[in-house]
């Protein structure tokens, strides 16, 4: 605290007079006041600025302003570390505008030094450089004193007070206020990298709304109208892309007859299900690679094991890059003889429901995965179908949907509730909306699968 002036003399009388002192403690008291408001009003207005700003930089160049008048010092200057570890003087303030290019050129010259000291050191080290370039560069007239600048408990910079007079000192109070604006600075930075973060991730969820939307345009929009048969299905990826696929292909591309008074679309129907190993963007990337390559695939007029070869071998050089697999059921559907033709490529056999015996069995055969080795062969089978027959076509996200405790809904639980659709429900569609159910029950009615959920139900008429 200042000293007291002494009580001056009564010009009249010689007598002191004790309001000198009172005045004197009152000015001091109200000068401590003025800077306490000054500073809070300083603190305040950078409070605001951060608040307020969407501009990093902008508020970055109150910052040396902000140092130098809560610490009255000369200047202030705020350096931060580049991405390659080289420091930067980001900004300069500095109360003699006569003084500033003079003490910015040492500056300068001090962090090109850095660089050129630090080289290939670690972070930590440049800080000590930092303090003895300074030194060198503004030379012993000027005392520095600093604070990290810290985010997330990495060093990203420092905040120096620079200052002339000797008999300024770096007391208690002066080093909270600096760290206290150094705080206010890596808040920024932080607040600034999220709002970087955000926008891609933004940017990410149109794009992925993007895919989503094309995925769903190239699933069928509706079952094809089959003579003596009746289609259901449905896709639930587990995020926005998935790598579930169905189809429904025309074997040629003359069958739709238009002179059919019915509407009905004749000739045989490809009828494929497929899964991905994965999810998201890079499983539905192949999937639409793959929906397009078995399209072409279909239209030569193969048997399903041709065309699965075929497909294997096409795609082998791009899913061997990719390290993902495939697999797929491919099946040819003829409407006037009901056989089903098929062929596997390790996919989930399904399931046909014998609608005399009321039985299941399963529809395989031999086959690798899709992408897993370019001379994998296959083989073809039929199934002659019966007049209320089903045949489900499914993937493993619903065998393998799991309840809270672990357990998984399985293949016996899926055989099950298939028998049980069979029986009491009323078509395809019904058949659908009882397995879904019935697996949701299982998970959980708020838990969400974690793996893409597909069924196809042909049933004969």
């Amino acid at each position: 605290m200042s000293q007291l002036p002494s009580q001056p003399t009564d010009s009249n009388n010689g007598a002191t007079t004790d309001v000198t002192p009172v005045v004197a403690l009152k000015e001091l008291v109200a000068r401590l006041h003025r800077e306490q408001n000054k500073i809070q009003d300083l603190l305040s207005s950078l409070g605001f600025a951060l608040r307020s700003f969407n501009n990093l930089n902008q508020f970055l160049e109150l910052i040396p302003l902000m140092a130098t008048r809560v610490t009255d010092g000369d200047g202030s200057a705020l350096f931060l570390y580049k991405p390659n570890g080289q420091v930067r003087l980001e900004q300069l303030h500095w109360q003699d505008s006569g003084q500033r290019r003079n003490i910015r050129k040492a500056l300068e010259t001090a962090t090109s030094q850095i660089t050129l000291l630090q080289n290939s050191a670690p972070l930590t080290t440049a800080t000590g450089i930092l303090d003895d370039q300074m030194h060198r560069y503004l030379g012993p007239d000027v005392q520095i004193f600093g604070t990290a600048i810290l985010v997330k408990h990495t060093e990203r910079g420092w905040l120096y007070v620079l200052s002339r007079d000797p008999e300024y000192s770096w007391t208690e109070t002066r080093q909270k206020l600096v760290r206290l604006v150094a705080d206010q600075t890596a808040v920024a930075i932080e607040n600034d990298e999220l709002a970087v973060e955000l926008r891609k991730k933004e940017r990410l969820d149109q794009e992925l709304e993007i895919g989503a939307e094309i995925q769903r345009r190239l699933l069928p929009r509706q079952c094809p109208s089959i003579p003596g048969a009746a289609l259901a299905a449905r896709c639930k990826p587990a995020n926005r892309v998935g790598g579930d696929y169905y189809d429904f292909i025309a074997t040629n591309q003359n069958q739709i007859n238009l002179n059919n008074q019915n509407g009905l679309e004749t000739g045989s129907w490809g009828l494929v299900i497929g899964d991905v190993m994965g999810k998201g963007v890079p499983a539905g990337l192949i999937m639409t690679m793959m929906r397009g390559m078995l399209r072409g695939e279909v239209l030569h007029g193969n048997s399903p094991s041709r065309i699965l070869q075929n497909l294997n071998r096409v795609m082998y050089a791009d899913l061997e890059n990719s390290h993902r697999f495939v697999t797929l059921f491919y099946s040819e559907y003829n409407p006037y003889t009901r056989i089903l033709s098929y062929s596997n490529a390790a996919h989930n056999p399904p399931l046909w429901w014998h609608a005399a015996t009321k039985t299941v069995t399963r529809l395989d055969t031999l086959g690798m995965l899709i992408g897993l080795d370019a001379n994998s062969q296959y083989e073809d089978a039929q199934a002659q179908l019966e007049p209320g027959d089903t045949i489900i076509y499914y993937t493993d996200g619903l065998t393998d949907a799991a309840a809270a405790g672990g357990d998984r809904f399985d293949e016996e639980n899926f055989v099950a509730s298939f028998s049980a659709a069979c029986r009491y429900c009323d078509g395809p569609e019904e058949i659908v909306d009882y397995l879904f159910d019935q697996v949701q029950q299982f998970i959980g009615d708020e838990k969400q699968n974690t793996d893409d959920m597909t069924l196809v139900v042909l049933q004969i008429e």
